[in-house]
């Protein structure tokens, strides 16, 4: 006996100096050890299928407002409509750059570029979102090379990031072939970051903070996704029946909530980020998401798994790309998403509408992936 009361005083010193905390605990790897439990309990009442309501349409509008109640308070409009502030513009080869500060809401205006092609327009377009990347000193700048008038820190962190586009700009590349590209900086990232610095650590407690007003920041940034679409497609430059959106990681999941959520848009196209909650939030893997707040909407998967709400943009053009190699989003959930939004847009008679692909790549957006968008847009829009 008192070998074991030795061991056991040796352990629990062991456990205190390296900070390990209790003998007993409740969560483990960011998630509660009850995790199976929960997602046992996730019965999905209201997607295709398993919800009462049989009229395609009519599940559309329930499901879609089901999704704003969970997204709760909505960021005021501006008291005068959407209006937009040019700060700088600049040639490119075959298009011109504008720098600009949307006003979308009575709180805040969003810093935006956009890119319109030479030539008579309208023109169609695309919202290109940025990703997550647990970085947040660039936004916009992710998706469109920064323009002359920012500071050198910006260009040189822009240039850098392209390492997991291929080395090429996204909305540079689109606005080539021929479309309108608008990107945004989305809460905290770019110019609508924090006065201290961009800290990923800090972006749960902001979160948190914003939770304390009634507002969630993830539910802000798809928000300002609609509002800022909804502006695209005012501008004259644009045709207005010929709109889409695209991204890569948390670019991809705003893009598929925004193709879900607003009638502007015609197709999406999301670059990895696809996936079920029942693989996603398990102790099946070496990790769990760790997005935090970023795509974090209250009560929803109470209601509505991810494929679930993607499958409210049904029978619009749909393209998912996800990665074989992609350690975030686990094979099995990104395959059992893809049926589920199969079996949706099979019911509705679109199936040909819905693209799914599986490549072997890790996760990225290389050049292959954005010609792919390209020619899936060329196609439908």
């Amino acid at each position: 006996m008192r070998i074991i009361g030795i061991v056991g005083l040796f352990l629990l010193c062991v456990q205190v100096a390296c900070g390990q905390g209790r003998v007993r605990y409740e969560f483990k790897r960011n998630l509660p050890v009850y995790a199976d439990s929960l997602i046992a309990d996730l019965t999905y009442p209201l997607a295709w299928g398993n919800s009462k309501i049989t009229d395609f349409n009519e599940w559309r509008q329930v499901a879609r407002q089901k999704v704003f109640d969970c997204m709760l308070s909505a960021p005021p409009k501006a008291v005068n409509g959407y209006s937009a502030e040019v700060v700088y513009e600049e040639q490119r080869d075959g298009y011109r750059a504008r720098k600009l500060y949307l006003r979308l809401s009575r709180y805040y205006t969003v810093p935006a570029y956009l890119l319109i092609p030479d030539g008579m327009g309208p023109f169609p377009a695309v919202n290109v979102l940025h990703d997550h990347g647990g970085h947040l000193f660039i936004g916009k700048e992710k998706m469109v090379r920064p323009l002359a008038c920012e500071d050198s820190t910006v260009v040189k962190d822009a240039d850098e990031w392209l390492n997991g586009y291929g080395g090429q700009y996204f909305g540079d590349y689109l606005a080539k072939q021929g479309y309108v590209v608008l990107a945004t900086d989305a809460p905290m990232w770019g110019e609508r970051g924090q006065q201290e610095g961009p800290r990923r650590d800090k972006y749960d407690m902001i979160a948190g903070n914003m939770m304390m007003y009634g507002i969630d920041l993830s539910a802000y940034m798809t928000y300002d996704d609609l509002a800022a679409t909804e502006w695209l497609a005012q501008q004259p430059e644009v045709d207005a029946t010929k709109i889409g959106c695209t991204g890569w990681s948390m670019g991809a999941y705003r893009a598929w909530m925004l193709a879900a959520l607003s009638d502007y848009i015609k197709a999406a196209a999301s670059i990895c980020w696809m996936v079920t909650t029942d693989e996603q939030m398990s102790f099946k893997y070496k990790r769990t998401e760790n997005g935090g707040f970023a795509n974090c909407l209250p009560g929803l998967r109470r209601w509505l798994d991810y494929p679930h709400i993607a499958s409210i943009a049904c029978p619009k053009a749909m393209l998912f790309i996800n990665g074989s190699q992609d350690k975030l989003f686990p094979v099995p959930g990104v395959e059992k998403a893809f049926r589920t939004m199969h079996d949706v847009w099979q019911s509705q008679g679109a199936d040909r509408m819905l693209e799914t692909e599986l490549w072997d790549m890790p996760h990225s957006c290389p050049v292959k992936a954005q010609q792919r968008v390209a020619d899936f847009f060329r196609k439908h829009l």
